[in-house]
Parts: structure tokens; sequence; C-alpha cells
């Protein structure tokens, strides 16, 4: 049946003169695209599409039915041809009689490869079946967070046919399974005996809908969808202020500011068995929830729909704080709260594992949640723990609506349970249902998720790492940000000239994604400046892992004369400002207690004393001994150390044309005023090249390598230490 009923939330946007020029594997890839795109369809990486497809065999030339089908870990908004699992609906649905029950359901998957249409070899999804063994040409499987609220209701089936009713549907109810083989046999019963059913909600777990055409299926999604949304809004309305029984504790005013203070220390705690990068919200949601009567509570029951706690854990950390206008108190609740949380979390893990489980994974939450601030999310990466917090902001929507469908005594049979789990095993709250921890754990540590988890690519040397580049707008330090970005960090660039630090930040986000990148403005000569450039960090990111300073002042003057005011200047930027730069990071890295390291450029210049560059000779060798005095002060958390190059002519805002040609003047050395830029700074780099014991130009690239050597895993035992990049400058030799 098709749905004819206006949208009130939601937009249809099917395009037929798009849709006309696809064939039918690209039809099943645009339909998933367009439900993919909107996050209240279904979650990022969630729910199945697929379509039975006619096609011929490539060995018998046969006409044959092919499933077509969302392959393991694709995600709808974005995933192309290319990412569709095919197979042969035939074989697929011939390895019913391979079935040797639920206990043995997982061994089916390793079938999946052998139905294989053609050339296929994408990954097979757990939902295959599920699709497989339903008679519908075109099915969408998807975790809508109004679809999931009345799956995780405790009076689910009754409102589902007050739904029914009041919108004209035959949506049947199956109770909770773990997706898998035994649940497409469920599927697959469960329609046979509801001839005229036009959708089913999964107990606990999500909507299945269909069509005969992939217009119809897309139309008839969306239609369902949306009057789910009319049907729980209209509920969530009428609970108003009520909602979670009501508003404990009120948004603090400065919680964002409060957030930035509290967020390293946090990060620190949360990364005691692998760093993680954060995310923070303080949507009106979030907070709604967070300052409710009933929030601690509720995020202790955890979630419901498996997509969700596979990044969400089997439940957040709630913080039993306190909201005040300052971070007192603050930290010693959330380390009180954490150790319990790890305690806790042991248990879990013990109580459930079996011998052949996966070894316990990290104990600490990626979800935490305090009241009057809001939420901060966590995970390898800036992108997944954004949408490690979308996914509970999901869980947030589906037990507002699942709470606010509440009618009154809970049912002593929950709709939820069956062969699965029975009712004694679900925990209820306000009608809210929460998946049991046994059938939790056996999601989170089934194995196959933990092949999903062992199929991704090994992590990069500095994954998980925030490095902040202080004059990465060009030279050494943008040579340093594309480094850095190649080997997995996440980079912030920061730099005076804040147009070239946005052009570099670019740069780096083709190396380590659209979120992996960060351009900030600084002056180092300022306190605040630099203040205020680490909250813009640690905004984004959380904290902060590595800090490099390449940024520095070489003064000149047409006379060669150095004015008191210029030699000032110099000292400032070259000296002081390495000095407060430290000092602030220090004040982030200290409170986030983890491994951390600082490389700061000096130059050759400390140790070869020259005629007219005393002032920059002068603040290089401060800088050398600052090096060392902040080792001693910092350690043993901190690691300090710098490098030392020798002329870096290529690529430096400290080589403009007047001082090249002053230089080149001053060696004697011809060239044509005539000549470019590039021109005479290749003759000058030459120059210098030949007063080394390798004869190379130093290169900007050759300085990166030195400091990311330093900054990185690989000098674990290296600190106060000044590395020579000079091509091998015997005045510079150690003395």
């Amino acid at each position: 049946m098709q749905v004819k009923t206006g949208l009130r939330y939601l937009e249809d946007r099917w395009d037929e003169q798009v849709a006309r020029t696809l064939d039918q594997p690209e039809l099943l890839r645009y339909r998933s695209n367009l439900l993919g795109s909107d996050l209240r369809i279904t979650n990022f990486g969630g729910g199945n599409t697929s379509s039975k497809i006619q096609q011929a065999d490539p060995l018998s030339g046969k006409q044959e039915e092919v499933l077509w089908i969302k392959g393991s870990g694709g995600d709808l908004g974005s995933i192309k041809l290319s990412g569709l699992a095919a197979l042969y609906s035939e074989k697929l649905q011939g390895l019913e009689h391979k079935y040797r029950g639920a206990e043995y359901e997982d061994e089916m998957v390793d079938m999946y490869p052998l139905c294989a249409f053609g050339k296929n070899s994408v990954a097979a999804s757990i939902d295959t079946p599920l699709h497989g063994f339903l008679p519908f040409p075109h099915i969408d499987h998807l975790h809508p967070d109004w679809g999931i609220a009345l799956a995780a209701s405790a009076n689910g089936r009754e409102k589902m046919e007050e739904f029914n009713r009041l919108f004209d549907h035959h949506l049947i109810w199956v109770p909770w399974q773990r997706p898998g083989f035994e649940l497409a046999m469920m599927l697959r019963r469960a329609v046979q005996e509801s001839a005229n059913c036009d959708g089913v909600v999964l107990g606990g777990h999500g909507l299945f809908t269909w069509g005969n055409t992939h217009q119809e299926c897309y139309e008839n999604t969306i239609g369902i969808i949306d009057q789910l949304g009319q049907f729980v809004v209209d509920h969530v309305d009428k609970k108003g202020s009520r909602l979670f029984g009501g508003a404990q504790h009120q948004a603090l005013e400065n919680r964002r500011d409060l957030a930035l203070d509290v967020f390293p220390f946090l990060r620190g705690r949360v990364s005691g068995a692998r760093r993680v990068i954060g995310s923070f919200s303080d949507l009106p949601e979030v907070l709604r929830f967070v300052n409710s009567a009933e929030a601690e509570q509720l995020a202790h029951l955890g979630t419901s729909c498996p997509d969700h706690f596979i990044r969400t854990k089997v439940r957040p950390l709630f913080v039993p704080w306190q909201p005040g206008a300052r971070v007192e108190g603050l930290r010693e609740q959330i380390d009180s709260a954490l150790k319990n949380y790890r305690k806790k979390y042991a248990e879990y893990y013990n109580s459930f594992a079996r011998p052949d489980s996966p070894a316990m994974r990290d104990a600490n939450p990626t979800v935490v949640l305090i009241p009057g601030i809001g939420m901060f999310s966590f995970g390898k990466s800036k992108t997944e723990a954004r949408l490690t917090g979308e996914f509970y902001v999901n869980a947030i929507h589906v037990m507002e609506g699942a709470t606010s469908l509440e009618t009154g005594k809970t049912p002593e049979t929950l709709p939820q349970a069956g062969a699965a789990a029975p009712t004694s095993a679900f925990t209820v709250h306000s009608n809210y249902v929460a998946l049991p921890q046994s059938e939790a754990f056996r999601i989170e540590y089934w194995k196959l998720e933990e092949a999903k988890i062992r199929r991704q690519p090994p992590e990069k040397e500095l994954s998980r790492h925030v490095v902040l580049i202080v004059g990465g707008g060009s030279g050494i330090g943008r040579e340093a940000a594309l480094l850095a970005a190649e080997r997995g960090a996440h980079v912030v660039v920061a730099d005076r000239d804040h147009e070239a630090a946005k052009k570099v930040a670019e740069e780096t986000k083709a190396l380590a994604g659209k979120e992996g990148g960060l351009a900030v403005a600084v002056d180092i000569r300022r306190r605040d400046a630099i203040r205020q450039s680490l909250r813009e960090l640690v905004a984004a990111y959380g904290s902060l892992d590595v800090l490099i300073n390449t940024a520095a002042l070489f003064p000149s003057s047409k006379d060669g004369q150095i004015s008191d005011e210029q030699w000032g200047v110099t000292l400032d930027v070259n000296v002081t400002a390495n000095y407060l730069l430290a000092d602030e990071a220090a004040r982030i890295l200290r409170d986030q207690n983890l491994d951390a390291s600082i490389v700061l450029t000096s130059s050759a210049n400390a140790v070869v004393p020259k005629r007219g560059s005393e002032a920059y000779d002068v603040s290089k060798a401060a800088l050398s001994h600052l090096v060392r005095e902040l080792a001693i002060s910092l350690s043993p958390k901190i690691r300090v150390n710098g490098i030392s190059p020798a002329t870096v002519i290529k690529g430096s805002t400290m080589f403009p044309r007047d001082r090249v040609i002053a230089s080149l003047k001053k060696y004697e050395i011809p060239y044509q005023d005539t000549a470019s830029d590039e021109q005479l700074r290749t003759l000058l780099a030459e120059f210098y090249a030949k007063r080394t014991l390798t004869h190379r130009p130093i290169d900007p690239k050759d300085c990166a390598e030195a400091i990311l050597f330093l900054a990185g895993p690989k000098s674990p035992c290296t600190t106060g230490h000044i590395v020579p990049v000079d091509g091998g400058l015997t005045e510079a030799f150690l003395r």
C-alpha cells in the first residue's frame, strides 16, 4: 500500500528526471543516498536498503534474481555502487537448509560470499537474510528516532495499533532478536501470517518498509516515518515541561567556558587506554535531558537500538555534579564517576564473556553527560567523536518519545520479549525499555563486530593526536603541517596571517579529512591571543598533544642598522613568545596529564656568530637554552626539543626580495636585476649549500621531518636536545 498522506516533517527528494537516467542498481544507490541524506530518517552508517533485480548470469546468460544490498559497514548517505553487495537470491534462500538454529547463526555469515553474484566481492552485511527472505522487490530497513521510540516503548505494540488506526496502516510487531538469520526467519514468518501488512516494527530495534518500485518504496518509507513523527511529536508536545520528570537543573549561561575549562582534563582521563579526540554539544535536547530529574536513571539504562551503542557503549557516563558558575569540585566528581564506571564496565564484561569472546576493550566511556553543561563525546577522530555524540542525541530522542508514549501501568509481558530474552531480562523506566545487558554484550562483543574492527586499516603514527603548528602558514611550518596530517594527526594551523593559515589548513584536510584541519589566527607576542587560539583548539578537538613553533623574525633595514625597537621586537618574537606559547600550552597539557611534546625552532646562528645579524643570533641562542630549561621544568610528561636549521630560503617569509639582494651583495654573488624572486632565492640557497658538507640546500621538508621525529612516538626518550638540520655546517658543530 502506497502512503499518500502529505508530509509534515520530511521532504520528498525524489527527482524523476534523475531517476529516469539510472539503471536498477544505480536506482538502489540513489534511493539509499536520498534516505541517508536526512538523519531523521536514519543515522550515519545505520540501516540497510535492498532491491531484487533480474540480471543475466555472466556465465550461463540465464536471467537470475539478484539481491543488491548495502554492504557491511557502509553509510546510506554516501554509499556508491561499489559499496553494494550482490548475491544470487536463489543461493541465499538455499542456505536455509544449512541453518542449524539461533545458537549457530553466526556461522551463516561465512556462507554469504558463496552466494556472490559475478565478480562482486563486497562483504554482505548481517542484515542480508532479513531482506533476502522477504517477498518484496524493494525493502528499506531503517532506524528513525521516531520509529525506535515506538519500538522501545513498554506499550509499543498497543501504541502501534493506535498508530495503525489513526493513519490507516497495517504495521506488525516482531519481538527483539539480534540481527541475523534467526531474525530473518522470524520476519518471514510474521509477514506470511499477516498478508496485508505494510511494514514491520522490530521490538527495540527499528523499522522495515517496502514497495514494488524504487520510488514507491522510498515514498512508503518517508511517508510512514513522517507519520510516526507526527504521532510521537504530538505525545511529546503534550508531555511538555514534564518530559523526563521535569527540570532539576538549569543550563549554565557560561557552560561553554566551563566546558573548555574541563575538556582537556576530561579528555586525558578517558584516554587512559587509547588517546581519543573530543567533541562537545549543548544542543537544546541535550541540555533538556542532562538537566532533567530522570536523566541519571535513564542514562544508566543505556540505549536500545544496536546501531547506537556500537559507538556509545552500553551506557554513557553521567557525572552527578551540582551545576555552579565555576568548575570547583567537577574534576573530583569526574574522577570518582570514572572510577565507578570502569569498575561496572569490567563487571558487565565478566558477567557475560565466554571463553571465546574478544578481549575486553577500553573500559572508558565514549559519552560523558554533565548537568548544567552538556555532552562530551569521544572517538578515534573528530568525525567519530562527533558521530558518537550524534548517536547519543538519537538515543535521547528515542527516550524522549518512548517516555512520552507512556499511558499508565507497564504490561506484565513486554512486547520486546521473545525467544531471545524474556520480560525479566529487560529494564523499564517511564515506559522506556532498554536492551538487556546480555543482548547488549552479544552485539558489542559480537565476533562479527570484532572482525569488522580488524578489517579496518592500521592507524597512522599520529592518529588520535592533535598537533598545533604556530607559523604554519608558510615555509617550515606549512611542511610540518602537511607531514603531520599525512601521518594521521588533527592539525591546527596557527599564524598571524590568518588567510595563509586557512589556506594551509585546507591543504591538511585533503590529507586528514575535512574535520582534520583547523586554522586559527594568533599573535604570539600576546598571551591573551595565545590563550584564545588554544581555546579554539580545545573547542574543536578537546585538547592538545604536540606544540610546534616555527614562527620567527629576522630584523633588517636598508642601511643594515638595527634600531632599539627592532632589537626588542626580535627578542619578543624569537624568545619571549616561545616561552609564552609553552607556558600557556603547558597549562592544558598538565591538566590533561598525557605524554606530550613541544618542538621549537632555533637556528645554526645560535652558535655561529655573524656580522649584521646580532639580534637574530642572540635570540636564537637564548631560544636554544630555553628548550633545555623547559625540558627540565615540564618533565616528565612533556618532552621539549628543538631543531637548529641552517638558512632555509625556500618558502620562508623571512626572505623578501630586498633581504635576498642584500645577502647577495654581502657575499659578492653576481645577479641580474631582472631575475625573478625565485631565481634570486636559488642563487643564495646554492651559495649557502656550498658551505656545508653535503652541498645540499636546506629544504623546509627536511626541517619538517626532523620536527615530526622529535614530536612523535619514535623519540620517547629524547628531551632537552637541539637537532641540527644544516647540511653539515662545520662552524655549528657542537662545542
